[in-house]
């Protein structure tokens, strides 16, 4: 597969899925043990990802306001992972030209380091976006939030239960996660490409951040369906604030919908469902 021509940036894509009403991602943190056997079969293993990514794509493409693979489940393919995540990444631009993919990834180091990573991430792989540790601050990051076309999405209140260990912690009276939303949503965003991640799981604080942002700045939300995080709680937040610029993860929930053979037909519907609920969710606010 080759990738398609001239791209729109993250943004652009991301706001006509949200102004038509489309706020899921579809993880694709596809692990090998859990593909149906009827998937090509006697296959490398990195093969079948590919395969079985392209078939999930295939059935959700209408659905979705955006994909994220993981790379660490790539990466544990070994030497045939990078080549499966840039094939998923280049199903998606095949199947569903309009999806951006956002690369979850979790990057920070220095900056000569991070160019590293930016090559890789938005020139080999072909991502539209990323996601990016704070802790190093803005100068380290530079070579990322230099990409204006691309999204940088910084982690500021993660869905794990140990979050609030660091990310609790008050600076100047407040604390730390909603710092670094702030900075995020003003200092850093001089390209208007940055966007932030609040899990579901924790609905006050991501309501905190949701009230210190702008309503057009992305947040993209982990947590919601197997780590017990509330899809209305995200919706009725993001409605409250006036904001449609939000994005709610799934990933375990649409892939393993089945073990069968029938494994994309039930991902699709999984998908509809969780999407039906944030329309309802939606009218319901």
């Amino acid at each position: 597969m080759r990738a398609m021509g001239p791209r729109s940036s993250c943004l652009e894509l991301l706001r006509s899925h949200h102004a038509a009403g489309r706020h899921l991602v579809v993880g694709l943190d596809t692990v090998v043990s859990r593909i149906p056997e009827a998937v090509s079969p006697g296959s490398e293993p990195w093969r079948r990802v590919v395969e079985f990514n392209a078939q999930i794509i295939e059935a959700t493409a209408d659905l979705v306001c955006a994909y994220k693979p993981n790379s660490a489940f790539y990466e544990a393919l070994g030497q045939g992972g990078f080549q499966a995540l840039r094939e998923t990444i280049l199903a998606v631009r095949a199947m569903a030209p309009g999806v951006p993919v956002i690369l979850d990834a979790k990057r920070a180091d220095i900056g000569s380091t991070n160019e590293g990573y930016v090559a890789a991430a938005f020139d080999a792989l072909l991502a539209d976006a990323i996601t990016v540790h704070p802790y190093l601050g803005a100068e380290a990051l530079k070579p990322f939030l230099a990409r204006g076309e691309k999204m940088i999405f910084v982690l500021a209140r993660t869905s794990n239960p140990g979050a609030g260990e660091f990310q609790d912690l008050l600076s100047d009276g407040v604390p730390l996660y909603r710092q670094v939303a702030r900075a995020v949503a003003t200092d850093w965003n001089q390209r208007g490409n940055c966007a932030l991640v609040v899990g579901a799981t924790y609905p006050q604080e991501l309501e905190r951040v949701r009230e210190d942002v702008p309503p057009k700045l992305p947040i993209l939300v982990p947590g919601v369906g197997a780590q017990g995080g509330s899809l209305e709680d995200v919706v009725a937040i993001h409605t409250k604030a006036g904001s449609t610029s939000f994005l709610i993860n799934a990933s375990r929930s649409v892939l393993y919908a089945s073990s069968g053979e029938d494994f994309a037909a039930a991902a699709r519907a999984e998908a509809q469902n969780l999407a039906a609920g944030i329309k309802a969710a939606s009218n319901a606010s």
